[in-house]
């Protein structure tokens, strides 16, 4: 049994699918699948259940799966405990950004960490904030930036970026756009252009719309912010952003903050564990990029 080959179980396991796996590791779909059949020979079970388009783990596999990652994890650490004894930080780093992320200090504090630790491979990865704090979770990403409705997702630790309040936009000649206040009530009446589930802002809304038992009609859904207030501005909606987000857009909609939806949509780093070094070192550089943001939004 090999390390390599408990890395292509953890893969295929993650992937539910053998081609990704292949990319993810950087082999041929060929040889995984040649070193996932060596594996399941040498332990006498197989490890994955192939009848369906989506490969899925057999109970052997499942309890297979744990090990798997608490060996690499343990074969990682050694690594690290030598890097650090001799102030050299190597190995690899997942990054995620939630997908329609336009906050870049990010990107900074990945150039500035590059410089300074040349010896770590970074790889960047957009998703749902939902499946990014899940891929934290089970270490597959190391730290995320992601959209939130609470400050801390459970079982993570998190730093708060952004906190903003919904904001309803409306163009110019909208009937909400003479209006003083608004409220989520005063909204129902009209298609609604926001993002999709998954994401911090979109589970504010839902979570404050359940609570008043009102149901909106989702028009339009996009997960970047200009495609929003886009859609918002051709009248084909009422826009719900965060205030950071709907402040580059007042030269052509009118914004008003949603009056009972108190609770925030937030931006956060989040991450599981800082015992890893490379985790530590990208904090200290996320926090000095994203100083500007913190003092302004905390």
């Amino acid at each position: 049994m090999e390390l390599r080959q408990l890395e292509y179980l953890v893969a295929v396991a993650e992937e539910q699918n053998f081609t990704r796996a292949a990319e993810r590791v950087h082999i041929s779909q060929s040889g995984i699948s040649a070193q996932i059949r060596r594996l399941e020979r040498e332990l006498g079970a197989e490890l994955f259940d192939r009848s369906a388009r989506t490969v899925t783990l057999t109970v052997a596999g499942k309890a297979a799966l744990e090990h798997a990652r608490a060996a690499l994890a343990a074969a990682g650490a050694v690594g690290q405990a030598v890097g650090e004894v001799t102030e050299l930080i190597r190995g690899r780093l997942t990054v995620g950004m939630v997908i329609g992320c336009t906050v870049t200090p990010l990107f900074d504090a990945l150039a500035a960490f590059h410089k300074a630790h040349p010896g770590v491979e970074i790889s960047l990865l957009e998703d749902s904030s939902d499946r990014l704090a899940d891929g934290v979770r089970t270490g597959a990403v190391d730290l995320a930036l992601i959209g939130a409705a609470t400050a801390t997702p459970d079982g993570l630790d998190a730093l708060t970026i952004i906190s903003d309040r919904l904001i309803a936009a409306v163009p110019a000649g909208h009937p909400l756009a003479k209006q003083r206040r608004v409220t989520l009530r005063d909204l129902i009446a009209y298609p609604i252009v926001c993002m999709p589930p998954g994401t911090g802002l979109r589970t504010v809304f839902d979570q404050a719309c359940a609570a008043q038992s009102l149901q909106p009609s989702i028009a339009l859904q996009a997960s970047a912010a200009d495609a929003i207030a886009d859609l918002a501005a051709r009248g084909l909606g009422v826009a719900i952003l965060s205030n950071s987000m709907a402040a580059s857009y007042r030269d052509r909609l009118t914004a008003h903050t949603i009056d009972d939806v108190e609770t925030p949509a937030l931006l956060a780093l989040i991450w599981k564990s800082a015992h890893n070094p490379s985790v530590r070192e990208l904090l200290v550089h996320s926090r000095q990029a994203f100083t500007d943001l913190l003092g302004l939004h905390q």
